[in-house]
């Protein structure tokens, strides 16, 4: 995602309601790369592939999927409501059951290589998507006077996580995860690079790989500043038990290793 475009809202309700849902894209995304990653990992290592096929497969019906079909229940025909926007909203449907398919086909491939193939073709299509949704669904509806966002979405779930309408709520820690806590760690820590998120969407992003990490496992994080705003967030939200050991500290990368405890 390289989307960090500012929307301009009928009503600050409605401006709050976008943060609120693209702060969830952008937790969705964070999840989806760290799972992916797993799955690649156990695949290239072949330790437990099917464990954490299980967990991508897991998160993307309890979460991505209906993720989708509120969006298409919900701000799909209010953007629709503008002719121009029709054909948007068609192949963002059309990318929803292309995506659907590529859930399938990591679930049922014979081959975890051809499930972790399909992995990765499925978190590059939604990152792509997550663009047009962001920068140009969004903003459509929310730039209509005659439709309410907030009221629109206001106590979904499913188009929120657990942002309030507001999105001054964090997500619950490990919600929707399926984890190995088997203790191994032969497999590749995964890395998640910031640097070219958007700054608007970062913190959520690191949330939602962060989310993913079972007990004792750890996430590798690389940004371009000491992120200590970040790292007290994230204490929060896994009440006090988070380990951080720098393995880098600037001048122009900073690497930490974040475990949870």
């Amino acid at each position: 995602m390289t989307t960090d475009n500012v929307v301009v809202a009928a009503t600050a309700e409605d401006a709050h309601a976008v943060d609120a849902i693209r702060n969830h894209h952008a937790e969705i995304a964070g999840r989806i790369a760290h799972l992916t990653d797993a799955l690649l990992d156990a695949v290239e290592t072949n330790t437990d592939a099917e464990v954490a096929r299980r967990a991508v497969v897991d998160y993307l019906t309890g979460t991505l999927l209906p993720h989708a079909i509120a969006e298409e229940q919900t701000l799909y025909p209010a953007a629709a409501r503008r002719v121009d926007a029709k054909l948007l909203v068609e192949s963002m449907i059309a990318v929803h059951r292309r995506i659907a398919a590529l859930v399938d086909r990591i679930e049922h491939e014979a081959s975890p290589t051809s499930a972790a193939a399909a992995g990765y073709a499925l978190r590059s299509m939604f990152d792509a998507h997550l663009v047009d949704e962001n920068d140009r669904i969004l903003p459509v509806i929310a730039g209509d006077p005659d439709v309410s966002l907030a009221g629109a979405v206001e106590g979904m779930h499913d188009l929120l996580g657990e942002h309030a309408p507001e999105g001054d709520h964090a997500s619950e820690q490990g919600h929707g995860a399926h984890a190995c806590t088997c203790g191994e760690k032969d497999e590749p820590e995964p890395v998640l690079d910031v640097r070219e998120i958007p700054h608007a969407i970062r913190h959520a992003t690191v949330f939602g790989a962060f989310d993913a990490v079972p007990a004792g496992g750890t996430l590798v994080l690389v940004a371009s500043h000491d992120p200590i705003p970040l790292l007290r967030q994230l204490v929060e939200r896994t009440d006090g038990t988070l380990a951080v050991d720098y393995e880098q500290r600037g001048p122009d990368v900073w690497r930490l290793r974040l475990t949870r405890g």
